[in-house]
Protein backbone atom coordinates (compact mmCIF):
# COMPACT_ATOMS: atom_id res chain seq x y z
CA UNK A 1 0.00 0.00 0.00
CA UNK A 2 2.67 2.53 0.72
CA UNK A 3 4.60 1.40 -2.46
CA UNK A 4 1.19 2.69 -4.27
CA UNK A 5 0.56 5.69 -2.86
CA UNK A 6 4.36 6.44 -3.68
CA UNK A 7 4.20 5.82 -6.77
CA UNK A 8 0.56 8.06 -7.02
CA UNK A 9 2.09 11.00 -5.40
CA UNK A 10 4.95 11.01 -7.92
CA UNK A 11 2.43 11.41 -10.59
CA UNK A 12 1.61 14.83 -11.36
CA UNK A 13 -1.67 16.51 -10.26
CA UNK A 14 -3.02 17.17 -13.65
CA UNK A 15 -2.21 13.27 -14.88
CA UNK A 16 -3.91 12.22 -11.44
CA UNK A 17 -7.04 14.29 -12.14
CA UNK A 18 -6.72 13.42 -16.32
CA UNK A 19 -6.81 9.58 -14.73
CA UNK A 20 -9.73 10.31 -12.44
CA UNK A 21 -11.66 12.23 -15.54
CA UNK A 22 -11.08 9.15 -17.30
CA UNK A 23 -12.49 6.26 -14.63
CA UNK A 24 -15.24 9.05 -14.18
CA UNK A 25 -16.14 8.65 -17.85
CA UNK A 26 -15.60 4.63 -17.97
CA UNK A 27 -17.49 4.15 -14.09
CA UNK A 28 -20.44 6.83 -15.62
CA UNK A 29 -21.28 4.95 -19.20
CA UNK A 30 -20.66 1.17 -18.81
CA UNK A 31 -21.99 0.84 -15.05
CA UNK A 32 -24.56 4.08 -14.33
CA UNK A 33 -26.16 2.16 -11.05
CA UNK A 34 -22.95 1.14 -9.60
CA UNK A 35 -21.10 4.43 -10.64
CA UNK A 36 -24.02 6.58 -8.81
CA UNK A 37 -22.78 6.56 -5.16
CA UNK A 38 -19.47 8.14 -6.28
CA UNK A 39 -20.94 11.34 -6.97
CA UNK A 40 -20.49 12.16 -3.07
CA UNK A 41 -16.73 12.31 -3.69
CA UNK A 42 -17.57 15.66 -6.15
CA UNK A 43 -20.03 16.93 -3.56
CA UNK A 44 -17.64 16.44 -0.96
CA UNK A 45 -14.78 18.14 -2.70
CA UNK A 46 -16.86 21.37 -3.77
CA UNK A 47 -17.96 21.60 -0.38
CA UNK A 48 -14.71 21.29 0.79
CA UNK A 49 -13.21 23.91 -1.63
CA UNK A 50 -16.32 26.00 -0.90
CA UNK A 51 -15.64 26.05 3.08
CA UNK A 52 -12.19 26.54 3.23
CA UNK A 53 -11.95 29.25 0.14
CA UNK A 54 -13.67 32.40 2.34
CA UNK A 55 -11.69 31.83 5.44
CA UNK A 56 -8.34 31.21 2.83
CA UNK A 57 -9.13 34.83 1.46
CA UNK A 58 -9.42 36.47 4.83
CA UNK A 59 -6.45 35.17 5.92
CA UNK A 60 -4.07 35.63 3.16
CA UNK A 61 -5.21 39.25 2.11
CA UNK A 62 -5.02 40.36 5.87
CA UNK A 63 -1.88 38.76 6.02
CA UNK A 64 -0.23 39.99 2.94
CA UNK A 65 -1.10 43.46 3.90
CA UNK A 66 -0.24 43.96 7.45
CA UNK A 67 3.10 42.65 6.46
CA UNK A 68 3.32 45.15 3.37
CA UNK A 69 6.31 46.79 3.89
CA UNK A 70 6.73 50.52 2.70
CA UNK A 71 7.33 51.09 -0.92
CA UNK A 72 6.97 47.35 -2.22
CA UNK A 73 5.09 47.61 -5.68
CA UNK A 74 2.08 45.56 -6.84
CA UNK A 75 0.83 45.49 -9.86
CA UNK A 76 -3.36 46.10 -8.86
CA UNK A 77 -3.53 48.10 -11.84
CA UNK A 78 -2.41 46.72 -14.43
CA UNK A 79 -4.53 43.00 -13.12
CA UNK A 80 -7.56 45.28 -12.90
CA UNK A 81 -6.98 46.72 -16.60
CA UNK A 82 -6.58 43.68 -17.73
CA UNK A 83 -9.54 41.98 -16.06
CA UNK A 84 -11.77 45.11 -17.42
CA UNK A 85 -10.43 44.89 -21.10
CA UNK A 86 -10.45 41.42 -21.24
CA UNK A 87 -14.11 40.94 -20.15
CA UNK A 88 -14.83 43.82 -22.88
CA UNK A 89 -13.13 42.43 -25.47
CA UNK A 90 -15.24 38.87 -25.05
CA UNK A 91 -18.80 40.69 -24.87
CA UNK A 92 -17.54 42.56 -28.27
CA UNK A 93 -16.13 38.97 -29.70
CA UNK A 94 -19.46 37.65 -29.03
CA UNK A 95 -21.54 40.20 -30.55
CA UNK A 96 -19.51 39.97 -33.85
CA UNK A 97 -20.01 36.02 -34.05
CA UNK A 98 -23.73 36.75 -33.71
CA UNK A 99 -23.79 39.00 -36.32
CA UNK A 100 -22.35 37.15 -38.77
CA UNK A 101 -23.33 33.39 -37.41
CA UNK A 102 -27.54 34.75 -36.43
CA UNK A 103 -29.13 32.30 -34.54
CA UNK A 104 -33.17 32.01 -33.57
CA UNK A 105 -34.11 29.77 -30.64
CA UNK A 106 -37.29 27.84 -29.23
CA UNK A 107 -38.15 30.14 -26.30
CA UNK A 108 -38.93 28.47 -23.72
CA UNK A 109 -40.94 28.91 -20.20
CA UNK A 110 -39.04 27.68 -16.64
CA UNK A 111 -37.55 31.01 -15.76
CA UNK A 112 -40.55 33.13 -14.98
CA UNK A 113 -40.62 33.06 -11.20
CA UNK A 114 -37.09 34.07 -10.49
CA UNK A 115 -36.60 37.99 -10.63
CA UNK A 116 -33.73 39.72 -12.19
CA UNK A 117 -32.78 42.96 -12.20
CA UNK A 118 -34.39 45.98 -13.40
CA UNK A 119 -30.83 47.77 -14.09
CA UNK A 120 -27.30 48.58 -14.50
CA UNK A 121 -27.38 50.43 -11.30
CA UNK A 122 -29.39 47.71 -9.89
CA UNK A 123 -26.57 45.54 -10.28
CA UNK A 124 -23.87 47.95 -9.63
CA UNK A 125 -25.67 49.03 -6.16
CA UNK A 126 -26.05 45.29 -5.10
CA UNK A 127 -22.38 45.17 -5.86
CA UNK A 128 -21.24 48.01 -3.87
CA UNK A 129 -23.84 46.78 -0.60
CA UNK A 130 -22.03 43.78 -0.80
CA UNK A 131 -18.86 46.00 0.10
CA UNK A 132 -20.22 46.52 3.46
CA UNK A 133 -21.46 43.73 4.58
CA UNK A 134 -21.25 42.23 8.01
CA UNK A 135 -18.01 40.36 7.76
CA UNK A 136 -19.13 37.19 9.67
CA UNK A 137 -21.79 37.13 6.88
CA UNK A 138 -20.02 37.81 4.17
CA UNK A 139 -17.79 34.41 5.13
CA UNK A 140 -20.53 32.29 5.69
CA UNK A 141 -22.33 33.43 2.59
CA UNK A 142 -18.79 33.51 0.34
CA UNK A 143 -19.15 36.81 -0.72
CA UNK A 144 -15.97 37.58 -1.86
CA UNK A 145 -16.32 41.80 -2.21
CA UNK A 146 -16.99 41.84 1.40
CA UNK A 147 -14.47 39.55 2.56
CA UNK A 148 -11.84 41.36 -0.10
CA UNK A 149 -13.45 44.68 2.12
CA UNK A 150 -12.81 43.65 4.98
CA UNK A 151 -9.54 41.99 5.04
CA UNK A 152 -7.78 44.88 3.28
CA UNK A 153 -9.54 47.63 6.43
CA UNK A 154 -8.48 44.64 8.76
CA UNK A 155 -5.12 44.49 7.28
CA UNK A 156 -4.09 47.88 7.22
CA UNK A 157 -5.54 48.48 10.54
CA UNK A 158 -3.22 46.31 11.62
CA UNK A 159 -0.17 47.38 9.98
CA UNK A 160 1.09 48.87 12.93
CA UNK A 161 0.35 46.16 15.13
CA UNK A 162 3.39 44.42 16.99
CA UNK A 163 5.24 41.34 15.03
CA UNK A 164 3.77 38.72 17.05
CA UNK A 165 0.56 39.84 16.07
CA UNK A 166 1.06 39.86 12.65
CA UNK A 167 3.45 36.71 12.75
CA UNK A 168 -0.10 34.99 14.90
CA UNK A 169 -2.07 36.57 11.63
CA UNK A 170 0.70 34.98 8.83
CA UNK A 171 0.84 31.46 10.46
CA UNK A 172 -2.97 31.06 10.55
CA UNK A 173 -2.52 32.24 7.02
CA UNK A 174 0.19 29.30 6.47
CA UNK A 175 -2.06 27.09 8.40
CA UNK A 176 -5.03 27.57 6.23
CA UNK A 177 -2.93 27.23 3.14
CA UNK A 178 -1.93 23.75 4.32
CA UNK A 179 -5.53 22.79 4.26
CA UNK A 180 -6.14 23.61 0.75
CA UNK A 181 -3.11 21.42 -0.24
CA UNK A 182 -4.72 18.44 1.59
CA UNK A 183 -8.06 19.30 -0.07
CA UNK A 184 -6.35 19.65 -3.58
CA UNK A 185 -4.89 16.45 -3.18
CA UNK A 186 -8.31 15.23 -3.51
CA UNK A 187 -8.70 16.47 -6.79
CA UNK A 188 -8.67 13.31 -8.76
CA UNK A 189 -11.76 11.81 -7.14
CA UNK A 190 -13.62 15.16 -6.48
CA UNK A 191 -13.60 14.94 -10.63
CA UNK A 192 -14.32 11.68 -11.13
CA UNK A 193 -17.32 12.08 -8.78
CA UNK A 194 -18.07 15.25 -10.64
CA UNK A 195 -18.70 13.53 -14.04
CA UNK A 196 -19.97 10.86 -12.55
CA UNK A 197 -22.78 13.22 -11.54
CA UNK A 198 -23.26 14.95 -14.81
CA UNK A 199 -23.17 12.08 -17.03
CA UNK A 200 -25.67 10.52 -14.86
CA UNK A 201 -27.74 13.18 -14.38
CA UNK A 202 -27.58 15.17 -17.04
CA UNK A 203 -28.60 13.20 -20.43
CA UNK A 204 -27.38 15.07 -23.65
CA UNK A 205 -30.88 14.95 -25.92
CA UNK A 206 -31.88 18.41 -24.11
CA UNK A 207 -29.06 19.83 -25.14
CA UNK A 208 -29.35 18.91 -28.81
CA UNK A 209 -32.05 21.19 -29.93
CA UNK A 210 -29.53 23.88 -28.90
CA UNK A 211 -26.69 22.87 -30.86
CA UNK A 212 -25.68 25.86 -32.65
CA UNK A 213 -26.43 28.36 -29.64
CA UNK A 214 -23.87 26.06 -27.65
CA UNK A 215 -21.67 26.09 -30.88
CA UNK A 216 -22.17 29.71 -30.91
CA UNK A 217 -21.58 30.14 -27.00
CA UNK A 218 -18.53 27.55 -26.87
CA UNK A 219 -16.79 28.67 -29.97
CA UNK A 220 -16.53 32.17 -28.98
CA UNK A 221 -15.04 31.57 -24.90
CA UNK A 222 -12.61 29.21 -26.59
CA UNK A 223 -11.79 32.15 -29.44
CA UNK A 224 -11.53 34.30 -26.39
CA UNK A 225 -9.03 31.45 -24.16
CA UNK A 226 -7.24 30.79 -27.42
CA UNK A 227 -6.84 33.86 -29.05
CA UNK A 228 -7.61 36.91 -27.29
CA UNK A 229 -6.38 36.13 -24.44
CA UNK A 230 -2.81 34.57 -26.29
CA UNK A 231 -2.44 38.31 -27.63
CA UNK A 232 -2.95 40.21 -24.82
CA UNK A 233 -0.47 38.32 -22.72
CA UNK A 234 1.88 38.66 -26.00
CA UNK A 235 1.23 42.67 -26.40
CA UNK A 236 2.55 42.51 -22.63
CA UNK A 237 4.99 40.17 -22.66
CA UNK A 238 6.01 39.96 -25.90
CA UNK A 239 7.39 36.44 -25.43
CA UNK A 240 5.03 32.82 -26.60
CA UNK A 241 1.99 33.14 -24.42
CA UNK A 242 0.78 29.53 -25.22
CA UNK A 243 2.68 27.79 -22.40
CA UNK A 244 1.47 30.11 -19.84
CA UNK A 245 -2.31 29.94 -21.47
CA UNK A 246 -2.08 25.99 -21.94
CA UNK A 247 -0.86 25.66 -17.68
CA UNK A 248 -3.50 28.06 -16.80
CA UNK A 249 -6.31 26.23 -19.24
CA UNK A 250 -5.06 23.00 -17.82
CA UNK A 251 -4.60 23.28 -13.95
CA UNK A 252 -7.09 25.91 -13.54
CA UNK A 253 -9.46 25.35 -16.16
CA UNK A 254 -10.09 21.93 -15.78
CA UNK A 255 -10.87 21.62 -12.56
CA UNK A 256 -13.33 25.12 -12.80
CA UNK A 257 -15.24 23.28 -15.85
CA UNK A 258 -16.26 20.34 -13.15
CA UNK A 259 -16.76 22.59 -10.35
CA UNK A 260 -18.79 25.32 -12.07
CA UNK A 261 -17.74 27.59 -9.56
CA UNK A 262 -15.01 30.15 -9.43
CA UNK A 263 -15.37 30.55 -5.61
CA UNK A 264 -13.97 26.81 -5.42
CA UNK A 265 -11.57 27.44 -7.79
CA UNK A 266 -9.81 30.64 -5.66
CA UNK A 267 -7.85 27.63 -3.81
CA UNK A 268 -6.62 25.84 -6.73
CA UNK A 269 -6.05 29.25 -8.50
CA UNK A 270 -3.83 30.66 -5.23
CA UNK A 271 -1.98 27.53 -5.52
CA UNK A 272 -1.20 27.98 -9.25
CA UNK A 273 0.02 31.11 -8.42
CA UNK A 274 2.70 30.37 -5.78
CA UNK A 275 3.54 27.41 -8.84
CA UNK A 276 4.37 30.06 -10.52
CA UNK A 277 6.35 31.68 -8.41
CA UNK A 278 3.99 35.00 -8.60
CA UNK A 279 4.19 37.82 -6.23
CA UNK A 280 2.10 36.60 -2.64
CA UNK A 281 1.22 40.44 -2.16
CA UNK A 282 -0.42 40.57 -5.31
CA UNK A 283 -2.46 37.30 -6.09
CA UNK A 284 -3.97 37.05 -3.08
CA UNK A 285 -5.88 40.19 -3.73
CA UNK A 286 -6.06 39.99 -7.38
CA UNK A 287 -7.09 35.98 -7.37
CA UNK A 288 -10.35 36.66 -5.30
CA UNK A 289 -11.35 40.05 -6.97
CA UNK A 290 -11.11 38.02 -9.82
CA UNK A 291 -13.25 35.63 -9.07
CA UNK A 292 -16.19 38.60 -8.51
CA UNK A 293 -15.02 40.91 -11.45
CA UNK A 294 -13.39 39.22 -14.46
CA UNK A 295 -16.16 37.35 -16.15
CA UNK A 296 -15.17 37.18 -19.77
CA UNK A 297 -17.91 33.96 -19.96
CA UNK A 298 -20.08 35.75 -18.52
CA UNK A 299 -19.69 38.53 -21.15
CA UNK A 300 -20.06 36.06 -24.03
CA UNK A 301 -23.32 34.52 -22.23
CA UNK A 302 -25.20 37.43 -21.44
CA UNK A 303 -24.14 38.96 -25.17
CA UNK A 304 -25.02 35.64 -27.93
CA UNK A 305 -28.32 34.78 -25.50
CA UNK A 306 -29.49 38.41 -26.32
CA UNK A 307 -28.74 38.34 -29.33
CA UNK A 308 -30.30 35.77 -30.23
CA UNK A 309 -33.22 36.40 -28.42
CA UNK A 310 -32.91 39.51 -31.34
CA UNK A 311 -32.83 37.74 -33.71
CA UNK A 312 -35.90 35.31 -32.88
CA UNK A 313 -38.13 38.17 -33.13
CA UNK A 314 -36.74 40.19 -36.28
CA UNK A 315 -35.13 43.01 -34.82
CA UNK A 316 -33.00 45.23 -36.34
CA UNK A 317 -29.58 46.15 -34.54
CA UNK A 318 -27.35 48.90 -35.53
CA UNK A 319 -23.79 49.00 -35.31
CA UNK A 320 -23.73 51.97 -32.27
CA UNK A 321 -26.19 49.77 -30.62
CA UNK A 322 -23.79 46.40 -30.57
CA UNK A 323 -21.63 48.51 -29.18
CA UNK A 324 -23.81 49.67 -26.84
CA UNK A 325 -24.56 45.98 -25.83
CA UNK A 326 -20.75 45.17 -25.54
CA UNK A 327 -20.24 47.43 -22.88
CA UNK A 328 -23.51 46.16 -21.00
CA UNK A 329 -22.54 43.00 -21.13
CA UNK A 330 -19.23 43.86 -19.87
CA UNK A 331 -20.83 45.88 -17.06
CA UNK A 332 -23.44 43.21 -16.17
CA UNK A 333 -20.57 40.90 -16.37
CA UNK A 334 -18.50 42.28 -13.68
CA UNK A 335 -21.82 42.26 -11.61
CA UNK A 336 -23.26 39.13 -12.34
CA UNK A 337 -21.33 38.04 -8.47
CA UNK A 338 -23.26 40.32 -6.89
CA UNK A 339 -26.54 38.84 -8.52
CA UNK A 340 -28.42 35.46 -7.77
CA UNK A 341 -28.26 32.89 -10.60
CA UNK A 342 -24.81 34.91 -12.65
CA UNK A 343 -24.67 35.70 -15.81
CA UNK A 344 -28.46 34.65 -16.77
CA UNK A 345 -30.22 36.40 -14.61
CA UNK A 346 -28.63 39.71 -16.27
CA UNK A 347 -29.55 38.41 -20.03
CA UNK A 348 -33.05 40.27 -19.57
CA UNK A 349 -31.49 43.66 -18.41
CA UNK A 350 -29.12 43.42 -21.75
CA UNK A 351 -32.49 42.27 -23.52
CA UNK A 352 -34.29 45.70 -22.49
CA UNK A 353 -31.56 47.33 -24.93
CA UNK A 354 -34.26 46.68 -27.45
CA UNK A 355 -37.03 47.07 -26.02
CA UNK A 356 -37.80 43.04 -25.76
CA UNK A 357 -40.33 42.50 -22.79
CA UNK A 358 -39.43 40.82 -19.75
CA UNK A 359 -41.48 38.06 -19.61
CA UNK A 360 -39.76 37.24 -23.23
CA UNK A 361 -36.47 37.66 -21.68
CA UNK A 362 -37.18 35.48 -18.76
CA UNK A 363 -38.11 32.34 -21.21
CA UNK A 364 -34.32 33.36 -22.89
CA UNK A 365 -33.39 32.60 -19.35
CA UNK A 366 -34.78 29.42 -19.33
CA UNK A 367 -32.88 28.22 -22.05
CA UNK A 368 -29.98 29.32 -20.79
CA UNK A 369 -30.87 26.82 -17.68
CA UNK A 370 -31.13 23.90 -20.13
CA UNK A 371 -27.86 24.43 -22.01
CA UNK A 372 -26.28 25.48 -18.46
CA UNK A 373 -24.92 22.20 -18.14
CA UNK A 374 -21.89 22.77 -21.03
CA UNK A 375 -22.49 26.70 -20.72
CA UNK A 376 -21.79 27.13 -17.17
CA UNK A 377 -19.09 24.81 -17.37
CA UNK A 378 -17.10 26.34 -20.44
CA UNK A 379 -18.05 30.03 -18.18
CA UNK A 380 -16.56 28.96 -15.19
CA UNK A 381 -13.07 27.84 -16.85
CA UNK A 382 -12.78 30.54 -18.93
CA UNK A 383 -13.43 33.19 -16.29
CA UNK A 384 -11.37 31.31 -13.50
CA UNK A 385 -8.28 29.98 -15.95
CA UNK A 386 -7.92 34.23 -16.86
CA UNK A 387 -7.86 34.97 -13.23
CA UNK A 388 -4.16 33.29 -13.34
CA UNK A 389 -3.45 34.42 -16.66
CA UNK A 390 -3.72 38.17 -16.40
CA UNK A 391 -2.16 38.26 -12.65
CA UNK A 392 1.16 36.39 -14.53
CA UNK A 393 0.89 38.36 -17.41
CA UNK A 394 0.86 41.40 -14.84
CA UNK A 395 4.23 40.47 -12.81
CA UNK A 396 5.66 39.22 -16.49
CA UNK A 397 5.31 42.49 -18.01
CA UNK A 398 7.11 44.27 -14.95
CA UNK A 399 10.18 41.72 -14.75
CA UNK A 400 10.47 42.52 -18.04
CA UNK A 401 10.86 46.04 -17.76
CA UNK A 402 13.08 46.05 -14.43
CA UNK A 403 15.18 44.16 -17.04
CA UNK A 404 14.71 40.53 -14.71
CA UNK A 405 14.44 37.84 -17.09
CA UNK A 406 11.05 35.22 -16.46
CA UNK A 407 12.91 31.96 -18.14
CA UNK A 408 12.57 30.92 -14.45
CA UNK A 409 9.17 30.80 -13.92
CA UNK A 410 7.63 27.38 -13.54
CA UNK A 411 5.39 26.89 -17.04
CA UNK A 412 5.31 23.25 -17.68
Amino acid sequence: MKNLLKKWNQIGLVKQISLGLIIGIILAVTIPQVAKPLVILGSLFVGALKGIAPVLVLFLVMSAIAGHKKGQQTNMKSIISLYLLGTFLAGFIAVIVSFIFPVSITLTKGAEDLAAPGGVIEVLKTLLLSVVDNPVKAIYHANYIGILAWAIVLGLALKNAPDTTKTLISNLSDAVSKIVTWVIKFAPFGIMGLVIESITTNGLESLLSYGKLLVILIGCMLFVALVVNPLMVFVNIRQNPFPLVFQCLRESGITAFFTRSSAANIPVNLKLCEKLGLDKDTYTVSIPLGATVNMAGAAVTISVLTLAAVHTLGIEVDIPTAIILSVVSAICACGASGVAGGSLLLIPLACSLFGIPNDVAMQVVGVGYIIGVLQDSFETALNSSTDVLFTATAEYKKRIKEGKSIKSHKVA
